[in-house]
């Protein structure tokens, strides 16, 4: 970076930085103290792939384009909040990069955490870079340091064998989590977050579990799933990605009998594919002009880092699981009362 500004080659110019933004908290803070050495923040594009995906322009228009929609984006009508982002892939090959970072840093305090932020801000007062990462990052001020008690990591069977990997080695290639956000919005919340290698599906799903109504008209005999699960509002950000309401309907019969039902807007047949970016591409394309609306600002990094000291500080140790499952036992005790909604149909998968 110091030789971009030693030759003038970054006057004028703009910095795309890909993650991981740090390994912890000091080496955030140094990295960007090296880049405003050179690149005042306006320059700077903290690049995160998932982020130019459309579906999470969508959770904007969702949100705030809908009035069918918005009222309900609240802790008095939502109970829980999964985001899911399962691969079915290994580590392939990267044990040196993956032995470093881990699958916490590498994918929660990046991916994650940043689609958390876009699904818990506020409206911001303009679609604008600034007024959008001012409200992600009042997101990230109310998140509440992460309990170590409340994260399961996990290792998957035959990673240690993996060339490059030490055969005693620590390192997470799961990791499950629940987070709280301290706000008028979301306080009592819980924000559940999956992630890792070699599971049974690749997917990248947010579930927001609705309450059921106060009165509670049918007995749960009259449920096909009668586990609270059947209220939610899903969206799928595989590419091209989908948004699935799902909800109780009556069974055609002369009995009062419930089943779940869906209705679902997908991308693929809803508008023309032709139009459509990859994430890179539409990121690329925003930094060329100047928009930082979908890329991460210092402060807010930083404060992620602080979010996960705690964890960093004190992890639990790994538990081992499955290539192909859904990743430990303990993943189950995590989400109680709730359940996950994958991988038993909580979302329609993009094929």
């Amino acid at each position: 970076m110091a030789l971009l500004g030693d030759t003038g080659l970054a006057e004028g110019g703009r910095v795309i930085v890909e993650k991981p933004f740090g390994t912890d908290l000091a080496s955030a803070r140094a990295l960007n103290a090296a880049i405003h050495a050179v690149f005042d923040e306006s320059r700077v594009f903290r690049i995160d792939h998932f982020l130019g995906k459309e579906a999470v322009d969508n959770v904007l228009a969702l949100r705030f384009a809908n009035g069918l929609f918005e009222p309900l984006w609240n802790r008095e009508h939502i109970s829980h909040v999964q985001i899911d982002v399962p691969e079915h892939i290994d580590i392939q090959g990267r044990a040196r990069f993956f032995e470093g970072t881990g699958t916490f840093r590498d994918m929660v305090v990046t991916h994650l955490f940043q689609l958390l932020g876009f699904v818990a801000m506020e409206p911001p007062v303009a679609l604008e870079g600034d007024a959008l990462r001012d409200e992600q990052a009042k997101v990230f001020h109310s998140m509440r340091p992460l309990d170590p008690a409340h994260v399961v990591r996990g290792q998957y069977t035959g990673y240690r064998e993996e060339e490059g990997v030490d055969p005693a080695s620590d390192t997470e290639t799961f990791a499950a989590l629940r987070v709280g956000i301290d706000n008028w919005r979301w306080a009592g919340v819980p924000f559940h977050l999956r992630t890792g290698k070699a599971l049974a599906e690749g997917r990248h799903v947010v579930t927001l579990g609705l309450r059921e109504p106060v009165l509670r008209m049918f007995p749960l005999d009259a449920r096909a799933n009668a586990d609270g699960r059947s209220n939610a509002l899903v969206i799928d950000f595989g590419d091209p990605g989908s948004i699935t309401a799902r909800f109780l309907a009556k069974e055609p019969g002369p009995s009062m009998r419930l089943a779940d039902a869906a209705m679902v807007f997908d991308y693929r047949t809803s508008f023309a594919a032709q139009n459509s970016l990859e994430g890179y591409e539409h990121l690329l394309l925003e930094a060329m002009q100047g928009n930082q609306a979908l890329f991460t600002r210092s402060d807010g990094v930083e404060r992620l880092w602080e979010v996960a000291a705690p964890l960093l500080d004190a992890p639990p140790p790994v538990e081992p699981y499955a290539p192909g499952s859904w990743g430990p036992d303990g993943i189950e005790a995590l989400v109680a009362p709730y359940r996950w909604h994958l991988p038993d149909g909580g979302a329609t998968p993009s094929s």
